[in-house]
Protein backbone atom coordinates (compact mmCIF):
# COMPACT_ATOMS: atom_id res chain seq x y z
CA UNK A 1 0.00 0.00 0.00
CA UNK A 2 1.40 3.23 -0.89
CA UNK A 3 -1.14 6.01 0.31
CA UNK A 4 -2.13 9.44 -0.63
CA UNK A 5 0.54 11.23 -2.76
CA UNK A 6 1.65 14.64 -2.31
CA UNK A 7 1.72 16.92 -5.59
CA UNK A 8 4.44 16.32 -8.02
CA UNK A 9 5.80 20.11 -7.22
CA UNK A 10 5.67 20.17 -3.65
CA UNK A 11 8.15 16.54 -4.48
CA UNK A 12 10.33 18.61 -5.81
CA UNK A 13 10.66 20.96 -3.26
CA UNK A 14 14.00 21.03 -0.56
CA UNK A 15 13.16 22.28 3.01
CA UNK A 16 14.11 25.47 4.30
CA UNK A 17 16.98 24.78 6.83
CA UNK A 18 17.92 27.49 9.63
CA UNK A 19 21.04 27.90 11.06
CA UNK A 20 22.65 25.20 13.13
CA UNK A 21 23.47 25.08 16.73
CA UNK A 22 25.73 23.38 19.04
CA UNK A 23 24.91 21.93 22.55
CA UNK A 24 27.27 24.69 23.72
CA UNK A 25 29.20 27.94 22.46
CA UNK A 26 28.22 30.32 19.92
CA UNK A 27 25.74 30.53 17.51
CA UNK A 28 25.74 32.64 15.20
CA UNK A 29 24.41 30.90 12.13
CA UNK A 30 20.34 32.56 11.95
CA UNK A 31 21.46 36.06 12.19
CA UNK A 32 19.67 36.51 16.23
CA UNK A 33 19.96 39.68 18.23
CA UNK A 34 23.15 39.17 20.40
CA UNK A 35 21.81 41.29 22.74
CA UNK A 36 17.76 39.28 23.40
CA UNK A 37 15.37 41.41 23.32
CA UNK A 38 13.93 44.59 24.94
CA UNK A 39 12.55 44.12 28.91
CA UNK A 40 9.81 45.71 28.04
CA UNK A 41 8.77 43.09 25.46
CA UNK A 42 9.65 40.36 28.05
CA UNK A 43 7.35 42.28 30.26
CA UNK A 44 4.18 42.70 28.07
CA UNK A 45 5.12 38.51 27.32
CA UNK A 46 4.56 37.87 30.36
CA UNK A 47 1.55 39.72 31.31
CA UNK A 48 -0.42 38.51 28.39
CA UNK A 49 0.47 34.77 28.92
CA UNK A 50 -2.16 35.23 32.48
CA UNK A 51 -4.78 34.48 29.58
CA UNK A 52 -3.53 31.75 27.32
CA UNK A 53 -7.24 30.39 27.55
CA UNK A 54 -8.42 33.18 25.16
CA UNK A 55 -8.18 33.43 21.41
CA UNK A 56 -5.71 35.92 20.18
CA UNK A 57 -7.55 39.02 18.15
CA UNK A 58 -7.51 38.07 14.79
CA UNK A 59 -7.00 41.40 13.05
CA UNK A 60 -4.54 42.23 15.32
CA UNK A 61 -5.95 45.93 15.92
CA UNK A 62 -3.96 47.07 18.82
CA UNK A 63 -0.28 45.81 16.66
CA UNK A 64 -1.66 47.27 13.65
CA UNK A 65 -2.58 50.74 15.35
CA UNK A 66 1.04 50.74 17.04
CA UNK A 67 3.05 50.36 13.55
CA UNK A 68 0.59 52.86 12.09
CA UNK A 69 1.18 55.51 14.51
CA UNK A 70 5.84 54.59 14.30
CA UNK A 71 5.73 54.65 10.54
CA UNK A 72 3.05 57.25 10.27
CA UNK A 73 1.14 54.99 7.51
CA UNK A 74 -2.51 53.46 7.43
CA UNK A 75 -3.84 50.73 9.91
CA UNK A 76 -6.27 49.57 7.73
CA UNK A 77 -3.18 49.10 5.24
CA UNK A 78 -1.37 46.59 7.53
CA UNK A 79 -1.27 42.81 7.68
CA UNK A 80 0.32 40.74 10.07
CA UNK A 81 1.89 37.50 9.96
CA UNK A 82 4.04 34.41 11.75
CA UNK A 83 6.61 36.14 10.97
CA UNK A 84 7.23 37.94 7.16
CA UNK A 85 7.71 34.20 6.45
CA UNK A 86 4.36 33.47 6.76
CA UNK A 87 3.69 36.79 4.55
CA UNK A 88 5.58 35.54 1.84
CA UNK A 89 3.42 32.37 1.95
CA UNK A 90 0.44 34.57 1.40
CA UNK A 91 1.63 36.01 -1.65
CA UNK A 92 2.04 32.61 -3.13
CA UNK A 93 -1.50 31.48 -2.09
CA UNK A 94 -2.86 34.67 -3.40
CA UNK A 95 -1.06 35.57 -6.67
CA UNK A 96 0.84 32.29 -8.03
CA UNK A 97 -0.41 29.19 -9.86
CA UNK A 98 1.25 26.77 -12.44
CA UNK A 99 2.85 28.39 -15.13
CA UNK A 100 3.38 32.09 -13.32
CA UNK A 101 7.06 32.99 -12.59
CA UNK A 102 8.68 35.31 -9.63
CA UNK A 103 12.45 36.60 -10.41
CA UNK A 104 14.88 37.56 -7.24
CA UNK A 105 17.95 38.34 -7.40
CA UNK A 106 20.87 35.41 -7.91
CA UNK A 107 21.33 34.83 -3.82
CA UNK A 108 17.88 35.85 -2.87
CA UNK A 109 16.11 34.84 0.05
CA UNK A 110 15.61 31.29 0.18
CA UNK A 111 11.79 31.49 0.96
CA UNK A 112 10.97 32.68 -2.30
CA UNK A 113 11.73 30.21 -4.31
CA UNK A 114 9.69 27.84 -2.02
CA UNK A 115 7.06 30.02 -2.28
CA UNK A 116 6.77 29.48 -6.03
CA UNK A 117 7.76 25.53 -6.13
CA UNK A 118 4.75 25.71 -3.52
CA UNK A 119 2.42 27.14 -6.07
CA UNK A 120 3.94 25.43 -9.01
CA UNK A 121 5.32 28.36 -10.66
CA UNK A 122 8.69 29.24 -11.77
CA UNK A 123 12.05 31.21 -9.45
CA UNK A 124 14.12 33.26 -12.04
CA UNK A 125 16.74 34.04 -10.83
CA UNK A 126 18.67 37.31 -12.27
CA UNK A 127 22.74 37.53 -11.84
CA UNK A 128 23.76 40.11 -9.79
CA UNK A 129 26.89 42.39 -9.79
CA UNK A 130 29.52 41.96 -7.02
CA UNK A 131 26.61 39.90 -4.82
CA UNK A 132 24.60 43.11 -5.40
CA UNK A 133 20.88 43.19 -6.73
CA UNK A 134 21.20 44.28 -10.57
CA UNK A 135 18.33 46.02 -11.46
CA UNK A 136 18.82 45.85 -15.32
CA UNK A 137 18.97 42.29 -15.12
CA UNK A 138 15.91 41.58 -13.11
CA UNK A 139 13.90 43.87 -15.71
CA UNK A 140 15.56 42.09 -18.36
CA UNK A 141 13.97 38.23 -17.57
CA UNK A 142 10.76 40.20 -16.96
CA UNK A 143 8.21 38.11 -19.35
CA UNK A 144 4.63 38.03 -19.38
CA UNK A 145 4.34 35.09 -16.80
CA UNK A 146 6.15 37.36 -14.32
CA UNK A 147 3.68 38.00 -11.39
CA UNK A 148 5.60 38.92 -8.08
CA UNK A 149 9.69 40.74 -8.09
CA UNK A 150 10.85 39.67 -4.85
CA UNK A 151 13.73 41.84 -3.64
CA UNK A 152 15.68 41.67 -0.44
CA UNK A 153 17.31 44.97 0.71
CA UNK A 154 19.26 44.70 1.94
CA UNK A 155 19.87 41.27 0.80
CA UNK A 156 20.31 38.19 3.32
CA UNK A 157 23.23 36.21 2.84
CA UNK A 158 25.12 39.05 1.07
CA UNK A 159 24.79 42.07 3.17
CA UNK A 160 24.42 43.96 0.16
CA UNK A 161 21.60 46.57 -1.00
CA UNK A 162 20.65 49.22 -3.70
CA UNK A 163 20.05 52.71 -3.38
CA UNK A 164 16.38 53.46 -2.78
CA UNK A 165 16.83 55.30 -6.57
CA UNK A 166 17.63 51.93 -8.24
CA UNK A 167 14.47 50.06 -6.14
CA UNK A 168 12.34 53.15 -8.01
CA UNK A 169 13.90 52.40 -11.20
CA UNK A 170 13.46 48.61 -10.49
CA UNK A 171 9.27 49.58 -10.22
CA UNK A 172 9.35 52.09 -12.83
CA UNK A 173 10.52 49.17 -15.36
CA UNK A 174 7.13 46.96 -14.09
CA UNK A 175 4.03 46.45 -15.22
CA UNK A 176 1.09 47.09 -13.16
CA UNK A 177 0.10 43.86 -12.89
CA UNK A 178 3.43 42.81 -11.37
CA UNK A 179 3.36 43.17 -7.53
CA UNK A 180 6.75 44.31 -6.36
CA UNK A 181 7.55 43.24 -2.97
CA UNK A 182 10.46 44.55 -0.90
CA UNK A 183 11.36 42.48 2.45
CA UNK A 184 12.82 44.96 4.67
CA UNK A 185 14.49 42.14 7.30
CA UNK A 186 16.82 44.03 8.02
CA UNK A 187 16.03 47.82 7.04
CA UNK A 188 16.38 49.52 10.74
CA UNK A 189 20.30 47.92 10.94
CA UNK A 190 21.04 49.93 7.71
CA UNK A 191 22.23 53.94 8.38
CA UNK A 192 23.45 55.02 4.63
CA UNK A 193 22.22 58.14 3.18
CA UNK A 194 20.95 56.79 -0.11
CA UNK A 195 18.77 53.87 1.39
CA UNK A 196 15.38 53.52 2.50
CA UNK A 197 13.12 50.52 2.42
CA UNK A 198 10.54 51.35 0.29
CA UNK A 199 7.29 52.61 2.83
CA UNK A 200 6.48 55.90 1.11
CA UNK A 201 6.31 53.99 -2.15
CA UNK A 202 4.53 51.23 -0.86
CA UNK A 203 1.85 54.41 0.28
CA UNK A 204 1.77 56.15 -3.21
CA UNK A 205 1.62 52.82 -5.72
CA UNK A 206 -0.85 49.87 -6.32
CA UNK A 207 1.84 47.60 -7.08
CA UNK A 208 4.06 47.51 -4.23
CA UNK A 209 4.13 45.60 -0.79
CA UNK A 210 6.69 46.31 1.79
CA UNK A 211 7.55 43.46 3.89
CA UNK A 212 9.12 43.69 7.58
CA UNK A 213 10.11 41.51 10.71
CA UNK A 214 10.37 41.61 14.58
CA UNK A 215 12.98 38.64 14.30
CA UNK A 216 15.74 40.76 14.13
CA UNK A 217 17.13 43.76 15.54
CA UNK A 218 13.62 43.40 18.25
CA UNK A 219 15.13 40.12 19.06
CA UNK A 220 11.67 38.21 18.95
CA UNK A 221 12.76 35.83 16.17
CA UNK A 222 11.02 32.77 18.61
CA UNK A 223 7.43 34.63 18.67
CA UNK A 224 7.16 35.06 15.04
CA UNK A 225 5.42 38.24 14.52
CA UNK A 226 5.80 40.30 10.45
CA UNK A 227 4.08 42.82 8.95
CA UNK A 228 3.68 44.17 5.41
CA UNK A 229 1.91 47.26 4.00
CA UNK A 230 0.79 48.12 0.73
CA UNK A 231 -2.05 48.59 -1.26
CA UNK A 232 -5.59 48.09 -0.01
CA UNK A 233 -6.30 45.17 -2.81
CA UNK A 234 -3.15 43.58 -1.77
CA UNK A 235 -3.65 43.40 1.64
CA UNK A 236 -7.27 42.85 1.32
CA UNK A 237 -5.71 39.63 -0.57
CA UNK A 238 -4.16 38.48 1.93
CA UNK A 239 -6.22 39.22 4.33
CA UNK A 240 -8.61 36.81 2.72
CA UNK A 241 -5.85 33.50 2.57
CA UNK A 242 -4.30 33.78 6.31
CA UNK A 243 -5.53 32.07 8.90
CA UNK A 244 -7.78 33.62 11.44
CA UNK A 245 -5.53 33.71 14.41
CA UNK A 246 -2.10 33.44 13.07
CA UNK A 247 -0.26 35.89 15.35
CA UNK A 248 -0.22 34.91 18.93
CA UNK A 249 -1.84 36.84 21.76
CA UNK A 250 1.53 37.05 23.22
CA UNK A 251 3.68 37.98 19.64
CA UNK A 252 0.87 40.75 19.69
CA UNK A 253 1.59 42.10 22.87
CA UNK A 254 5.42 41.73 22.79
CA UNK A 255 5.82 43.09 19.63
CA UNK A 256 3.98 46.41 20.61
CA UNK A 257 5.99 47.43 23.52
CA UNK A 258 9.41 46.26 21.27
CA UNK A 259 8.35 48.92 18.76
CA UNK A 260 7.77 51.38 21.62
CA UNK A 261 11.95 50.30 22.74
CA UNK A 262 13.55 53.10 21.11
CA UNK A 263 16.05 52.51 23.13
CA UNK A 264 16.46 49.10 22.76
CA UNK A 265 16.77 49.18 18.97
CA UNK A 266 19.15 52.13 18.72
CA UNK A 267 21.33 50.01 21.29
CA UNK A 268 21.19 47.08 18.68
CA UNK A 269 21.77 48.96 15.75
CA UNK A 270 24.64 50.56 17.32
CA UNK A 271 26.29 47.43 18.48
CA UNK A 272 25.78 45.89 15.54
CA UNK A 273 27.36 48.42 13.54
CA UNK A 274 30.44 49.10 15.56
CA UNK A 275 30.83 45.28 15.63
CA UNK A 276 30.50 45.13 11.88
CA UNK A 277 33.42 47.87 11.44
CA UNK A 278 35.83 46.26 13.87
CA UNK A 279 35.06 42.59 12.53
CA UNK A 280 35.50 43.33 9.06
CA UNK A 281 38.78 44.97 8.49
CA UNK A 282 40.33 42.57 11.13
CA UNK A 283 38.89 39.36 9.54
CA UNK A 284 40.17 40.91 6.14
CA UNK A 285 43.93 41.78 7.35
CA UNK A 286 44.49 37.88 8.14
CA UNK A 287 43.82 37.67 4.88
CA UNK A 288 40.13 36.28 4.14
CA UNK A 289 37.68 38.58 1.61
CA UNK A 290 34.73 39.64 3.28
CA UNK A 291 31.89 41.67 1.79
CA UNK A 292 30.79 44.23 2.35
CA UNK A 293 27.57 44.65 4.56
CA UNK A 294 24.96 46.90 6.23
CA UNK A 295 22.79 43.99 7.90
CA UNK A 296 24.05 41.86 10.76
CA UNK A 297 25.96 39.56 9.25
CA UNK A 298 29.24 39.02 7.14
CA UNK A 299 29.62 37.02 4.09
CA UNK A 300 33.15 35.74 4.10
CA UNK A 301 35.08 33.68 1.28
CA UNK A 302 37.47 31.09 1.47
CA UNK A 303 40.49 30.05 -0.68
CA UNK A 304 39.74 27.08 -2.75
CA UNK A 305 42.61 24.73 -1.46
CA UNK A 306 42.93 21.51 0.33
CA UNK A 307 42.49 22.85 4.25
CA UNK A 308 41.51 25.93 3.89
CA UNK A 309 37.82 25.63 1.69
CA UNK A 310 34.69 26.46 3.75
CA UNK A 311 34.21 23.25 5.05
CA UNK A 312 37.40 22.96 6.51
CA UNK A 313 36.75 26.18 8.32
CA UNK A 314 33.46 25.34 9.32
CA UNK A 315 35.07 22.11 11.32
CA UNK A 316 37.33 24.07 12.65
CA UNK A 317 35.21 26.38 14.02
CA UNK A 318 32.56 23.85 15.61
CA UNK A 319 35.68 22.12 16.83
CA UNK A 320 36.25 25.44 18.88
CA UNK A 321 32.35 25.98 20.02
CA UNK A 322 31.69 28.09 17.14
CA UNK A 323 28.97 27.15 14.44
CA UNK A 324 28.11 29.86 11.36
CA UNK A 325 26.04 29.05 8.29
CA UNK A 326 27.40 27.58 5.64
CA UNK A 327 26.51 28.57 1.57
CA UNK A 328 25.90 25.79 -0.30
CA UNK A 329 21.99 26.25 -0.23
CA UNK A 330 22.45 30.06 -1.89
CA UNK A 331 24.76 28.51 -4.65
CA UNK A 332 27.66 30.30 -2.45
CA UNK A 333 29.88 26.99 -1.57
CA UNK A 334 32.94 28.87 -0.87
CA UNK A 335 31.61 31.20 1.71
CA UNK A 336 29.71 31.23 5.14
CA UNK A 337 27.79 33.71 6.78
CA UNK A 338 28.75 35.20 10.21
CA UNK A 339 26.11 37.00 12.22
CA UNK A 340 27.19 39.76 14.40
CA UNK A 341 27.29 38.30 18.23
CA UNK A 342 28.01 39.55 21.18
CA UNK A 343 31.82 41.33 21.74
CA UNK A 344 33.10 37.92 23.71
CA UNK A 345 31.51 35.77 21.00
CA UNK A 346 33.13 37.61 18.55
CA UNK A 347 36.59 38.13 20.43
CA UNK A 348 36.76 34.23 20.45
CA UNK A 349 35.19 34.43 16.80
CA UNK A 350 38.52 36.63 15.71
CA UNK A 351 40.86 34.27 18.13
CA UNK A 352 39.36 30.93 15.67
CA UNK A 353 39.78 32.56 12.52
CA UNK A 354 43.53 33.78 13.48
CA UNK A 355 43.99 30.16 14.75
CA UNK A 356 42.22 28.57 11.31
CA UNK A 357 44.24 31.19 8.68
CA UNK A 358 47.83 30.28 10.55
CA UNK A 359 47.40 26.37 10.64
CA UNK A 360 48.20 23.70 8.21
Amino acid sequence: MTGPKPLANILEITPYKGGQKLDHGWKLSSNENPLGSSQAARTALAKAAEHLELYPDGSAFALREALAKKYGIDAGRIVCGAGSDEIFQLLGRAYLQPGDEIIQSQHGFLVYKLVAQQAGAKCISAPEKNLTADVDAMLERVTDRTKIVFLANPNNPTGSYIPYEEVKRLHKGLRDDILLVLDGAYAEYVRQNDYAAGMEMAGEEPNVLVTRTFSKIHGLAGLRVGWAYGPESVIDALHRVRGPFNVTSVGQAAAIAALADDEFVSHSADHNNGELDRLKPALEAMGYKVYPSVANFLLIEFEDRDGKRADDADAFLRSRGIVIRDMKAYGLPECMRLTIGTKEANDEVLEAFDAFAKAG
